[in-house]
């Protein structure tokens, strides 16, 4: 089975407090991109061939050796549970850049469980698929659902809600710039916010640029310098909003749909133009 695991960005992003389990309380809207990788499982029919996890990936280098894979930690969180489920070959062609503030790891975890529930008919819930998804990490529940979502807790609290950007189009741009998510959360002063950001996302779109933010903007932008040219440039040529996604180092803009563009970035930094 093939399936296009997509990313997210987060259209704000609010840290509220310091938890006593170390994670953080937060705020965020997840807003499903169609930028893919290519997940495709199926059956190990050799296991003698091969003894070990048969996991390959082609495309953007992967971080970290093969048991830290998202994917394979996946797989190995409903063996425990399902012993029959059979060995599998897992090959994953990755696109979306990983340690970009996209959600994409998380995406090839979430869609794993996904399919090996369908491919094997474990039977489990969308309730039951989010429960083990928030076992794999924050980000990984949205991906289950995979539409427009207030989220609160870690990330795994979601409310489903109702966002109109089809008149828009996006610019994602990643400068190559591989941001610790963990580290980023150190450097965080978690505060109350004013306004709920579900609140803030039903105002025009034109409004969001006063009043919609990211507070890991304030950290990361401090330290990397390319990252603020990058949200500056957007809003040069004319993006309606411009925000870092999640922990970064993604920048995306909204723009018109029929706006004209064109930009003049470094050769490694990763740009895409995508719709809704």
């Amino acid at each position: 089975m093939i399936v296009f695991p997509d990313c997210k960005i987060n259209l704000g992003l609010k840290i509220i407090q310091k938890r006593s389990d170390g994670y953080h309380e937060i705020e965020t809207i997840f807003y499903p991109l169609p930028l893919t990788d290519s997940l495709e499982i199926i059956e190990n029919k050799h296991p003698g061939r091969y003894p070990h996890f048969p996991f390959f990936s082609s495309g953007l280098p992967i971080a970290g050796n093969t048991s830290s894979n998202l994917c394979v930690k996946a797989y190995r969180l409903l063996k425990h549970d399902f012993p029959h489920i059979p060995s599998v070959q897992i090959h994953l062609h990755k696109v979306i850049p990983s340690g970009a503030g996209l959600g994409g790891g998380s995406a090839d975890g979430a869609f794993t469980l996904k399919v090996l529930n369908q491919l094997f008919k474990l039977g489990l819930s969308t309730q039951q698929l989010l429960t083990y998804a928030a076992e794999l990490g924050s980000d990984c529940p949205f991906f289950i659902i995979n539409k427009p979502c207030f989220a609160k807790g870690r990330g795994e609290i979601l409310e489903e809600i109702t966002i109109d950007l089809t008149s828009y189009k996006f610019v994602i741009v990643n400068p190559g710039i591989h941001v610790d998510t963990g580290r980023a959360f150190l450097n965080i002063i978690p505060e109350q916010p004013d306004r709920s950001l579900k609140e803030i996302i039903r105002s025009p779109v034109e409004r969001w640029k006063d009043d919609l933010t990211n507070d890991f903007e304030k950290i990361i932008f401090a330290q990397h310098q390319e990252i603020v040219a990058v949200k500056d440039d957007l809003y040069l040529k004319g993006a309606i909003y411009a925000s870092m996604s999640g922990s970064g180092s993604t920048v995306f803009g909204i723009f018109p749909k029929d706006k004209s563009l064109s930009f003049s970035y470094p050769a490694n930094y990763f740009v895409k133009e995508l719709h809704s």
